[in-house]
C-alpha cells in the first residue's frame, strides 16, 4: 500500500478537531481529518445538543404541571415521547449537517470516514468505512477521539438491556421506573429529565454526596431539589447485580451499613462515567503512553511525550467539557499556526450542570481552597432572597462565592438557581477582568433582573477560611 505524505493528520472531528482541521487547511497545510462515526463529536451527536434539547421538553412539562401555581388552568399534561425524540433528532441532524458542510467547504482539507490507528509514531493507517484503506504520514498529528459511556462492571442477566446516555434518548415511551446507576452530572440530568417526563426514578450512587467535587452545602442543596421532584436517592450504595424477573430488571445494591436491597426497574441507565476511545489507536506503535484510565497525558501546550503528536478534548486527563475542547483547538491554532505561546494554565474552567435549576460553577470551591491553603471569605445566599426568583416562583437553590480577604479578588463561585449558568458567567467575566468583588457589590444592575443578586451576595460574608 502506498504511503501518502500530508502536513497534518487529525483523528476525530469533534468540537476541537473539526475547527482545527479547517484552520490548518486555511493556513495552507495539507490536512486530513479522519472521523470514525459522525462529524461534530459527542457534543452534537450524543451529548450537549440532544440532551439539552430533551431537557427543554422536560422543562415545559414541569412548568405545565405547575401551571396552577401561577394561576393558570390547564388540562391533564401528557407526554408524547415520539415527538420529544423527533425534535431531538431533527436538531441533532441540523447541527451535524452544519459541521459536515463546514468541513467539506474547506479548501485543502480532505475528510475521511474510517477507523484510524498508528502504524508508527508519525504514520497512521485508516480503514475506510466504505471499504479499502489509506496509509498517511505527517509531521503533525492531533488526537481528538473523545470518550464513550463506561459499561457496568457488575453481573447483568441475559435479556436485560442496560441503557447508556446515548440509547436512553431513543426511547419512544417514558420508563415506568428508571433506575439510574451513578450520581454524577449524567445521572442527575437524565434522572430529573425522565422524572419530568413521567417516570418514577431512583438514583443509586456509590458516594455519600451527589456531584462529589462540589462543596457539601451545594451537594445537599442539589439532593434536596431532586427529592422535592420525587426522585428517590440511594446513597452510599454499590450495585451488586442485575437480574431479570418477569420482563423487568431487579437491581440489587449493597448499602454501606451492610444491608442489601433490591429495586425493581422497568429500565436501567448506566451513568457511572465514561472511558476514552484510545483502545483502538494502537498507541504502542507510536510509543505513546496512556494513564491507568486510558487517557493521554500532555504538557501545558497539549503536546504528548512524542514530538509532533498532540491530544485535545476529552481524551486528555482533566475537565471534560465541549468548551474546553474548543479552547484546546484555539491553543493549538495560536501556537502551531499563529506562532503564539498559549497554554492551558491561562484559562478558567467554568461548567454548568443542566439540572433545573442549573448549577453553574467556576474557579475554586471552598473545599479546594482549604486543600490548597488559599485564604478566603465566603459569601452565600439562598435564591429565595432574590426578588426575580420569587416573582417567577423559582426559589430553589443558593449562590456561594469565595473571595480573597486581602486582594478582594473573586476566587470562585457556585450558582445553583434559575439561570445559574448565566449568573455564574457574569461572575466569571469579573474574574477574567480582574475585578474585585466590590465592583459587583456596588454595581447598578437593572431591576428586577437576576443579576441584582450579586449586590446582595457580595454585601455580606459569613466566614473566613
Amino acid at each position: 500500500m502506498a504511503q501518502e505524505t500530508v502536513d497534518v493528520i487529525i483523528i476525530g472531528a469533534g468540537q476541537g478537531g473539526g475547527p482545527l482541521a479547517s484552520a490548518f487547511a486555511g493556513a495552507g497545510r495539507k490536512t486530513v481529518l479522519v472521523e470514525r462515526e459522525h462529524a461534530g463529536g459527542t457534543c452534537v451527536n450524543e451529548g450537549c445538543t440532544p440532551t439539552k434539547t430533551m431537557i427543554a421538553s422536560g422543562r415545559v412539562a414541569y412548568l405545565a404541571q405547575r401551571a396552577g401555581d401561577y394561576g393558570v388552568k390547564v388540562g391533564d399534561v401528557s407526554i408524547d415521547m415520539v415527538r420529544v425524540r423527533e425534535r431531538k433528532r431533527d436538531i441533532v441532524e441540523t447541527f451535524r449537517r452544519g459541521s459536515e458542510t463546514r468541513i467539506h467547504a474547506t479548501e485543502g482539507l480532505e475528510y475521511l470516514e474510517g477507523d484510524a490507528h498508528f502504524r508508527d509514531a508519525m504514520t497512521v493507517d485508516v480503514a475506510l468505512n466504505d471499504g479499502g484503506s489509506r496509509t498517511l504520514t505527517a509531521e503533525t498529528i492531533v488526537l481528538n477521539v473523545g470518550e464513550r459511556p463506561r459499561p457496568l462492571d457488575i453481573p447483568v442477566a441475559d435479556g436485560v438491556s442496560v441503557l447508556d446516555s446515548t440509547s436512553i434518548m431513543e426511547l419512544d415511551e417514558a420508563p415506568d421506573h428508571l433506575v439510574v446507576i451513578g450520581g454524577g452530572v449524567i445521572g442527575i440530568e437524565f434522572g430529573q429529565l425522565f422524572r419530568r417526563l413521567g417516570a418514577d426514578v431512583t438514583i443509586v450512587h456509590r458516594g455519600g454526596r451527589l456531584l462529589g467535587r462540589e462543596d457539601e452545602d451545594i451537594s445537599e442543596a442539589v439532593a434536596g431539589i431532586l427529592t422535592s421532584d420525587g426522585i428517590s436517592l440511594e446513597m452510599n450504595a454499590t450495585p451488586a447485580q442485575i437480574t431479570a424477573v418477569d420482563g423487568r430488571a431487579d437491581v440489587t445494591i449493597d448499602r454501606k451499613d451492610g444491608s442489601k436491597v433490591t429495586i425493581g426497574a422497568s429500565h436501567v441507565l448506566a451513568a457511572a462515567g465514561r472511558i476514552p476511545n484510545t483502545d483502538t489507536l494502537n498507541l504502542e506503535a507510536a510509543h505513546l503512553e496512556s494513564d491507568d484510565g486510558g487517557y493521554i497525558e500532555t504538557n501545558a501546550r497539549l503536546e504528548t511525550d512524542v514530538a509532533g503528536i498532540f491530544a485535545i478534548g476529552d481524551v486528555r486527563p482533566g475537565p471534560k467539557f465541549t468548551h474546553i475542547s474548543y479552547d484546546d483547538y484555539r491553543i493549538l491554532k495560536a501556537n502551531l499556526i499563529d506562532g503564539g505561546e498559549r497554554s492551558i494554565h491561562d484559562r478558567l474552567v467554568p461548567y454548568t450542570v443542566f439540572m433545573d435549576p442549573q448549577l453553574g460553577r467556576v474557579g475554586l470551591s471552598e473545599g479546594e481552597a482549604k486543600e490548597q491553603g488559599t485564604p478566603y471569605r465566603v459569601a452565600s445566599m439562598k435564591m429565595s432572597s432574590v426578588a426575580r426568583a420569587r416573582e417567577t416562583a423559582e426559589t430553589r437553590g443558593m449562590i456561594k462565592a469565595l473571595v480573597h480577604p486581602e486582594t478582594d479578588m473573586i476566587l470562585g463561585a457556585a450558582v445553583l438557581g434559575i439561570e445559574g449558568g448565566e449568573i455564574m458567567s457574569m461572575i466569571q467575566i469579573a474574574m477574567m477582568g480582574d475585578l474585585p468583588f466590590t465592583k459587583l457589590r456596588d454595581g447598578v444592575f437593572s431591576h428586577p433582573n437576576l443579576s441584582e443578586a450579586l449586590n446582595t451576595l457580595f454585601g455580606s460574608f459569613r466566614q473566613e477560611g
